[in-house]
Order: structure tokens, then sequence, then C-alpha cells
């Protein structure tokens, strides 16, 4: 078989599609991981054939190094998923020494192309193991759900919910038009942290007054299907969450899992019954059909690759499975350990564990009581060093690589060396469950196991020293995340670190908190820095921030370069949250002193930059663009990066003081640089108030081109700025190119459509990434606000002005007069002289025209001149008024249907038909 191109392949009830990567069981997709299609693949086309393990890695991993125990967790999830060996069926086998052969019948047929048309939305987790047992109800549940709305799985730990849960959420996969989100609560420890967790999952944006009914009212639209994991602990939360958002959006359906019921106003609960055990009476076919016991052979049978159970033994799997009461995590425990006994050895251990409990009576154990046996007895089989491994990983959130975990897991008891093979031991023993990467393997604990090994942990007195050196692994994560940050595309940053910040919040946690290590929690406070910015999570970052700063401040021994680091961030935190306020300017004031002394370019040029972000927002265009020549003094241009970032920061401030000409020639230079350098240079490197590089550019470079009369090109490059953010997804870079330039040339150019569009994605993303600044600007930019209740925002005042909403005080006319009006001073003298008699008006506005002339503002010369042909039109004198503003409407080549310049060719006709008259 050696072209797979077109033909189908069918074994047993599994389709393949090669070209099209995709398996179907009876019909229906069956989710697989890439590698493992790429597996199968290559197994099918040499079906019958050995195929060495260096074959196998070279064709599924051709860019990447990746060891042996990679492709055998691959290979474990692919045979599990197929359910390989299950009733005497076997796909793959192991070849000792060799290699994987695909030894099923099969057959080829021309494989019909189908079209799914767009595929809904999920983030289910790829299904790790066949389900065994619960068929008949997981089919009642697919049909219930539907039409009763809210249903929660409860039962035992360990006896399945989630299982049950994540299998029908999966077969309702195209049931819902909005898709499925599954949230998990176990990583979460207090019920602040729910509805937080929620909105982002579903990419909404709460009123920081009312979270929960704003969720609930942004739902009301929304056909989609919620299974919240893992409820017990916070029961009450869940249950108001739960009827909240059922009331207001009809087309929400929830599937929770929980040990109890929420008792909640419509909920129907589903109680999950441990797996059916044979009896001891009835011949081996009859006992063969008891999912328990199909359970207990299936998972012997993937530790043992030969396990076979005789008649002779069947009565001993039958005892062991009732025993265990048919609690599935339980049977999968003791399953793992029938290679080392054997079930008559399983059977001994396991009577003298349960006879402690019991004190030698037969009477059945409570469920719970009977897994909590079960994983007494699976950790006293472990040897120290396992034991110490498994309690030790109780501190990870969530999934962790082998790296990390030998990082946490080493020190007293447990070499580095070690570790592997104790990983490698509680896998084997199902005490840590293993999950397939594209290149990495990431391994996870139950957490009902991690409740378990933290109760352990807390009793051998190590609760403190593994909080420690999770903090510190934490730390090497994040400072590998700042170094990647500026070398990796965005979405791959994303997917490499956002899984870590469960596990970074819970070392913050602990490392701020009275217990902790301070300087270690400090550190990673600064090192993670990033991780909130990509994320854009302001308001947690001003947190943690906050923490750090006043623990620095209390400390014996102070640390310049953390605190400067810290103090930049406040200043990044606070102008994003109250613009140009003096909390905001002492910060970064702070943070330049503490650079000096310290002799840091770097430091300065951060702190320079973010005080020059705040005096531009206030209004005050001269003194940043003085600012900007401080950029020369500390000469960044030893490091090319942060010259790069001082060459854009320096057009900021030539555009606003009002030099366009200059400020377009190195807007231009900086977006030729940029694109240059393979645009690595993402953010503001080394300085204050940090965007994404290449958008903030050319949102500055919009700005330019409309000014210059180029209101198409404007309008492009400021489309082009708003589906970069887009694409990059970056929360506050997205804010500040909308403010800055799309809601702006939008409206000079009179598409109030796509202003009001703009205007509205500015208000979500601003609200949704607590960038409290943008908020105010979009309220101001609505006229939601006046402008005279805030303060330090002048810059957006200014803007105002020249969309034609507000007046120009005297405050206002004075800042112009002095010379500190920049980019808009021609316009703000515009304003003004239109309030004024002719008498008065025609000398302020011949001085705006100049002003605009020289400032090489095109599309403020075209204001003016026809302020001053109106003007000059009411005094009589036409033929001075067309000759005017003819001559500055000749100027420009493109923008003829923007709202101005139609304005203009209406006043031109109407001056040329009054002057011929």
């Amino acid at each position: 078989m050696n072209d797979l191109s077109d033909p189908a392949v069918h074994f047993g009830p599994y389709q393949v599609h090669p070209r099209q990567r995709r398996v179907l069981e009876a019909g229906r997709p069956l989710r697989l991981g890439r590698r493992a299609v790429e597996i199968l693949l290559v197994l099918l086309e040499n079906a019958g054939d050995v195929v060495s393990k260096q074959a196998l890695i070279a064709r599924v991993w051709p860019t990447s190094v990746v060891e042996d125990g990679n492709l055998r967790v691959h290979m474990a999830a692919l045979r599990k998923a197929l359910g390989d060996g299950q009733a005497g069926q076997r796909y793959i086998v192991t070849v000792a020494q060799r290699g994987y052969s695909f030894v099923a019948p099969l057959s080829i047929e021309p494989m019909t192309l189908t079209h799914d048309g767009p595929r809904p939305c999920h983030n289910l987790p790829l299904r790790r193991t066949r389900m065994i047992g619960r068929q008949a109800l997981i089919d009642t549940l697919v049909q219930q759900l539907p039409r009763q709305r809210f249903i929660t799985l409860t039962g035992a730990g360990g006896i399945g919910k989630t299982t049950v849960a994540l299998r029908v959420a999966e077969l309702l996969i195209g049931h819902y038009r909005d898709g499925i989100r599954l949230l998990d609560l176990a990583p979460l420890s207090a019920p602040s942290m729910i509805l937080p967790n929620l909105a982002t999952l579903l990419d909404l944006t709460p009123s920081a007054d009312e979270p929960l009914p704003s969720i609930a009212r942004s739902l009301h639209e929304r056909q989609l299907l919620l299974v919240i994991d893992n409820c017990e602990h916070l029961l009450d939360d869940i249950a108001l969450i739960s009827e909240t958002l059922l009331r207001q959006a009809p087309g929400l359906h929830i599937l929770a899992t929980s040990r109890e019921a929420l008792r909640a106003d419509g909920e129907h609960v589903q109680r999950l019954e441990p797996l059916a055990c044979p009896p001891t009476t009835g011949n081996r076919a009859q006992a063969l059909g008891y999912p328990a016991l199909q359970l207990l052979i299936e998972r012997a049978r993937s530790h043992q690759d030969r396990f076979v159970l005789s008649d002779a033994e069947l009565p001993l799997a039958i005892e062991i499975c009732q025993r265990l009461d048919g609690i599935p995590l339980a049977i999968e425990l003791v399953a793992a350990q029938v290679e080392r006994f054997g079930l008559p050895g399983l059977l001994v251990q396991m009577q003298d564990t349960f006879r402690l409990l019991t004190g030698g009576r037969r009477s059945a154990l409570p469920r719970q009581q009977t897994l909590r046996a079960t994983l007494d007895w699976s950790f006293d089989l472990l040897s120290g060093g396992e034991q110490s491994c498994l309690r030790r990983l109780a501190v990870f959130r969530a999934g962790f690589s082998l790296a990390s975990a030998v990082a946490v897991i080493a020190g007293a008891q447990q070499a580095p060396a070690d570790v592997l093979g104790s990983i490698t031991q509680l896998v084997a023993k199902s005490l840590l469950n293993v999950e397939p990467g594209d290149d990495e393997v990431v391994y996870r604990l139950l957490d009902i196991t991690r409740t378990y090994a933290l109760e352990k942990l807390t009793l051998a007195a190590e609760l403190d020293a593994t909080h420690e050196r999770h903090a510190t692994r934490c730390l090497v994560l994040m400072e590998q995340a700042r170094d990647d940050w500026e070398l990796t595309a965005t979405q791959a940053w994303i997917d490499r670190y956002a899984p870590l910040r469960e596990d970074i919040r819970a070392a913050l946690d602990w490392g701020l908190g009275n217990a902790g290590a301070h300087v270690l929690g400090i550190r990673l406070t600064v090192s993670a820095m990033p991780l909130w910015q990509e994320l854009s999570l302001l308001r947690e970052h001003a947190l943690y921030v906050g923490k750090a700063l006043a623990l620095l401040q209390r400390a014996k021994v102070p640390c310049t370069q953390l605190a400067m680091q810290l103090q930049l961030a406040l200043g990044s935190l606070s102008y994003h949250a109250m613009g140009g306020a003096p909390q905001t300017i002492d910060a970064f004031v702070s943070a330049r002193r503490l650079a000096e002394t310290r002799a840091d370019i770097a430091g300065q040029l951060r702190a320079v930059s973010g005080h020059m972000a705040v005096s531009l927002c206030a209004g005050r265009y001269r003194e940043a663009l003085s600012m900007s020549t401080q950029f020369d003094r500390l000469d960044p241009r030893t490091d090319p990066l942060l010259d790069l970032s001082a060459q854009r920061l320096r057009v900021l401030a030539q555009h606003y003081a009002g030099n366009q000409t200059l400020a377009r020639h190195n807007a231009e230079q900086v977006i030729q640089r940029m694109a240059q350098s393979g645009h690595l240079n993402r953010f503001t490197h080394a300085f204050g108030v940090q965007y994404d590089q290449s958008v903030a550019a050319l949102t500055v470079l919009a700005r330019i081109l409309w000014l210059q009369g180029l209101p198409e090109q404007a309008w492009r490059t400021a489309s082009q700025a708003l589906e970069l953010a887009l694409q990059i997804n970056h929360g506050t870079t997205l804010c500040y190119t909308l403010a800055l330039a799309g809601v702006v040339i939008a409206r000079y150019n009179g598409d109030e459509a796509s202003a009001q569009s703009l205007q509205a994605l500015l208000v979500q993303q601003a609200h949704k990434h607590s960038a409290q600044l943008f908020q105010t600007w979009a309220q101001l930019y609505a006229q939601h606000l006046s402008i005279d209740a805030v303060q330090g925002l002048d810059l957006v005042k200014d803007t105002l002005i020249t969309l034609g909403v507000g007046h120009v005080d005297d405050a206002g006319f004075e800042r112009v007069r002095n010379g500190d009006g920049g980019w808009c001073a021609p316009e703000i003298l515009r304003v003004r002289a239109e309030a004024l008699p002719d008498s008065a008006a025609e000398s302020l506005l011949l001085d705006a025209l100049g002003l605009a002339h020289q400032q090489g503002a095109l599309a403020w010369e075209l204001r003016c001149a026809t302020s001053l042909a109106r003007l000059w039109q009411r005094q009589g004198r036409r033929h001075a008024a067309h000759q005017l503003l003819s001559s500055v409407h000749a100027r420009f080549t493109e923008g003829f249907a923007t709202r101005d310049l139609m304005s203009v060719s209406r006043l031109l006709n109407e001056l040329q038909d009054k002057r011929l008259a």
C-alpha cells in the first residue's frame, strides 16, 4: 500500500481520510492530536510491516529533536483512542527491539470528499481514553440536555463525572451555533476568580460594577453549551451564577459536574453510579459483559501488553471489581499493579488493606472511603522517591513538563537523575496522567489525586520548600518567556506560555504572601510582566505590582534594579488607568532616578519615554519634544533595538509638536527598518508604555498622512494598523490604534458608519482589558462624558475640537499663543476665530493659515482657507475667496469624496457662480 492520497482506508469501525487528516469512528469525527494522526498514517502506509522508532520520529517530527519517550506517549494515546485491545481487537503491536506494526485487516475505497462548513468553536480537550460502560447514560444525556438546559452530574470522586461530561459535550459539537466552552474550576481557589475566568473564556467584557448581570446580558443572543467542571468547592457561587445566566440567556445550556448537587433553580441532577460489577455466579461470557470487568482488563492490558484473563483468574478479577465498588479511578489504580503482583497477589494485597479499614468485617465501605483506601494503598506501594515525587507535584495547578517536574521535585531524597524514573512509575501506576503535545509531553494530576498528594505534602512538612522550588521554576520559565518575547511569533508565544498563568498566579500568591519568599515573589512579578502585557490583564498585573512594591519598600536591603522595573510597570499601568495623573508622573520620575543611580541607559530611556507619553497625553507637546531629545544624549545607538524604539518615539514627538514633514520622513524610516529586521522588535523594547511597534508606527503615520492632505492613504494606513492589531490580538495595542487613528480618521473623512463601528470596538476592548484611559477616551468621543470632568487629557480635548466637538476656552487659546498648541494649533486658532466677529477673525485665520503651511499640514490649510473664504464671501470679496480656496484645493490629489473636500467643492462652485454672475 504505497499511495493513500486519494482512497479512504477502513479498519474496524474507523475510516481514515489521509488527505484531510481526518479519522471517523462509526461516521463521527474521532478527535486525535496532530502527531497521533501522522503516526497512524505512517503505520497505515506500511500496514503489515514493522516501522522502526527512528523512522516514525523522522516522519512525524521532521524538524524537531524528540525522545523515544515522546513517541511512546503518542503511541499509547493513539492506542487508547482506537480502543486497541478491547474485545480482543488489536490494531497496533509493538515488535520488541524493532518498532511498531499495524496488524488489523483493512480495506481501501475511493474517498468521498465532505464539506462540513465552518466548524463550531469549542475548547474541549482531546479524549485520551475509551469510554467504557456509560454509553446508555451518555445517549440519554445527549437527548436530555437540549430540552432540560441545566444538568448536574453528581457522584463520588473518581466515579467518572468529568469523563462523561466531556464525552457528552463532544457528541454535541455542531449542535450549538456559538459552540461549547469548558470552564474547569479545579485550579480556582477563590469565588472571586470565577467571573473573570468565565468572561475570558467567553470573550466578554463584564461591567466592573455588575459583572454577573453584564455577562448574562451579553449571552442573551448566544446559543451555547457551557460545561462547568469540578464545582464542589464553589457550590453556592456556581448555583447563583448558573441561575442568573440561564434566566437571561435562553439559548444557554449548562452541564456541570460536582460531588453534590448545586441545589440551584432549574437544576436536573443525574447521579453517576459505579460501573456494574459481574456477580460471582455466571459464565465467562456473561461476566465479560460487565463494564467494571471490561475496564479492569482494558487498563491492565494497557500496562501489560500480553495480559490475558484466564478462566482460573476470572473469579479473582470479579472479586477485585466488587471490592472496589466499581469505581473507575480505583479500578485504574489497581489495574496498574497487575503486572507487578498478578491477580492472586493483588487480591491478597487488597484484602490486607481493606481489612484494616473495616476491622475484619466484609461489609462494604462507603464509596468515597473505598477510593481513599485505594489511594492510600497505591501510595504505600510507591518507593520513597516515588512518594516524594507525587507529593511535590501537587503544587502544580495545571499541566507541566518533565523539566518543570525535575525542578520542583529534585531536592532532599530525590536527585534530578532519579526523577524521570519516578515520573515514569507514577504514569505506569495511573497516579499521573500524561498528554502528548506536538513537541513535548505534558503531565497532569487529576484534581482528586492532586488534593490527596497536597495533603501528604503538608503532612510531610515539605509545603513551603516545594512552593519555593515551584516559584523558582516559574521564575525561570518567565525569564525564558521574556527572552523569547522579541523572537517568537505572537500566537506561538501565547500558546507556549499562556497555559502557565495559573501556576504563575499560584507562585505569586505564595511569594508575595505572608509566608512566602518575598524577594523571589518580587523577581517573579517583574519577570512575568510580558505575560500580563501580552494577555492585556492590566488590572491583575497592577495588583501584583502594588504588592511587590509595598514589600520592596519594607525590605531591609534595597534593590534598585527591581524597584526601577516595578516603578516602570506602575507608571505604565497608572497611565492606562488614569492618564497623566500625578501618580503616573511620580512613577516614571522615580524610575528614572533609580536608573541614573545604576547608570542604566535602557532604564533611563524607558523612564523618559514613559514620561513623554504622559506629557503627550496631557497635551504638553513642546515638553514631550524636549524629552525626545534626551534620547540622543543617552545615545541608544549602541543597541539597534533601543535605537529603533527611540526613533519611533521621536516621530511621535515631532508629529504632535507640529513638524509633519520631518515626522513622516522618520516614520517611513522606522517602518522600513522594522521590515528589514523581520519585525522582531514587536513591543517598544525597553520603553515605558508598551504597544506593538508596527501598529504604533502605522498609527502615527496614518495621522501624519491625513494632516498632509492624503485622507485615502491615511485611512488605508489606519486600517492596516487595525488589521495588524486584530491579528496579534493585543488589547491595549488595539485600543491605542483605534483611539488615535481609526475612530479619528473615519470621523475626519466623514465616514460616520465606520467611526461608530470602530468606536464600539474601542469601548469593548478598553472595558475588556481594564484600560480606563481608553474607556474615558471612548466616552469622550461618544460625548457621554464632559471633557471638563477629566484632568490630564488635553490630547483628547484637542482631538475633540478638531472633530468639531467642544469649544476653545481662554486657557486653550493662550496655550496655542504661547507656542504649545502643537499639531492642532492651526485648527484651534481657526475654531477660535469662527466664534469671533469678522473684523477680529480675519487676522487670526491668516495666522492659522500660515502656521498650517509652516507645519506641512495641508488638511488644516484647507480648513483655514475655507473659513477665510467664507468670511471674504460675506464681505463681498468673492474673487479673492475663490482664488485662495482653489489654490489650496488644487494641491490635493485624493480624498475628493471626503467631507472637507466635498464641502470645499460646493463652496468653490458657489463662489464661481456668483463670481461669473
